[in-house]
C-alpha cells in the first residue's frame, strides 16, 4: 500500500491561520463535521449559539452557546452541527501548537465578562483574517496569540473544577482514549476491532463495551467513522482512482468500499467526488 499512498496528497498543509463558519449541516453534508477525523494542526472550536455533542478520543460531551473546546493535532474528534449550531473553527497552525494545551479541552464561558473579553479578541482575529490592509496577518497571528493566553486563564480559573475531570480519568476513558490513538495510526490498514483489542490487553467485546459507555458508539462505529471521513476528504480533494482511495481509507477492494460507502452515504464514490466541490480549487482546509 505504500507505493499508493505516496502518490495520494494527504490533508491540505496547515499552515495557516484560518476561520471557517460551522453549523446547520445538510444531510449530505453531515460527514463534514459527523465523521471521525484529525488534523494536522490544532482546532479551536467555537460555539456562538446552539447546542449538540462532540466525541473527543471517544469520550462524548455535550456543547452549548459560549463553549470552546481545544482539539489538538492529530487528535480524533466529531461533533453534531445541526440547524440551530453556528460557531466557527479556527485552524491554528504548528508554529503557534506550543502555545495551546497538548490535551483536548472544553471551556465553558458561564460568566459574562469572560464571554465578552473572548468575543473581542474573536471579533479583533476574525477583522484581520478579513482585511486587506498592510500587516494584516501579522496582526492576525498577534490576535491569536492573545486568544492562547485568554484560553491559559480560563483553563486556570477552572482547572479540576469542570464536570468531565472524573469521567476523562475513568479506566473506560483512558482505554478508549488509547484505541482512537491506535485508530488514528493504523485506520488505513486490514486491522479489525480484534487486532486493535488485542493491542491494547483487553477482549474486542470489552473495548467495545467501553466505547459505548464513553461515546454511546461501538468500537466499530467508531472506526468505521473515521475510514469513512477519510475517504469523502480524498474524494474531494484527490483525483486518485477509487481503487485506490479504498485500499488507503483502509477498505480493501474497491467492491467492498463502493457498497459500503452507497449505504453510507447514498451516493456511489464517483457520485460523491461529482457532487461535492473541489478543496483544491477553492482552497479551503
Amino acid at each position: 500500500m505504500s507505493h499508493i499512498a505516496s502518490l495520494i496528497p494527504s490533508q491540505p498543509p496547515d499552515s495557516a491561520l484560518a476561520l471557517q463558519p460551522i453549523g446547520g449541516a445538510t444531510q449530505a453534508n453531515r460527514w463534514r463535521t459527523e465523521a471521525m477525523r484529525s488534523h494536522a494542526t490544532p482546532r479551536l472550536l467555537f460555539i456562538a449559539r446552539g447546542q449538540g455533542r462532540i466525541i473527543i478520543q471517544g469520550l462524548t460531551h455535550g456543547y452549548f452557546a459560549n463553549n470552546l473546546i481545544y482539539i489538538p493535532a492529530r487528535t480524533m474528534y466529531g461533533f453534531e452541527a445541526g440547524p440551530t449550531v453556528y460557531g466557527h473553527l479556527l485552524t491554528l497552525p504548528r508554529a503557534m501548537a506550543s502555545e495551546w494545551p497538548s490535551e483536548a479541552v472544553h471551556l465553558r464561558l458561564r460568566d459574562v465578562m469572560a464571554q465578552k473579553e473572548f468575543l473581542t479578541l474573536f471579533d479583533g482575529l476574525e477583522r484581520e483574517l478579513s482585511s486587506d490592509r498592510q500587516h494584516a496577518r501579522r496582526a492576525a497571528h498577534y490576535q491569536a496569540g492573545l486568544l492562547a493566553v485568554f484560553f491559559a486563564r480560563q483553563i486556570d480559573n477552572q482547572r479540576n473544577t469542570g464536570p468531565d475531570v472524573d469521567r476523562r480519568n475513568s479506566s473506560a476513558a483512558r482505554l478508549v482514549a488509547a484505541y482512537t490513538d491506535l485508530i488514528e495510526r493504523h485506520f488505513p490498514t486490514d486491522k479489525g476491532i480484534a487486532d486493535y483489542a488485542a493491542s491494547l490487553g483487553v477482549t474486542a467485546t470489552h473495548l467495545t463495551r467501553c466505547c459505548r459507555q464513553t461515546s454511546g458508539q461501538s468500537a466499530l462505529t467508531l472506526l468505521s467513522d473515521r475510514r469513512h471521513y477519510e475517504a469523502c476528504r480524498m474524494l474531494r480533494d484527490t483525483r486518485a482512482p477509487i481503487a485506490d482511495v479504498a485500499q488507503v481509507a483502509g477498505y480493501g477492494s474497491a467492491a467492498y468500499f463502493s457498497r459500503v460507502f452507497q449505504a453510507r452515504s447514498g451516493q456511489t464514490p464517483s457520485a460523491f467526488r461529482k457532487s461535492v466541490p473541489d478543496q483544491r480549487r477553492a482552497g479551503q482546509h
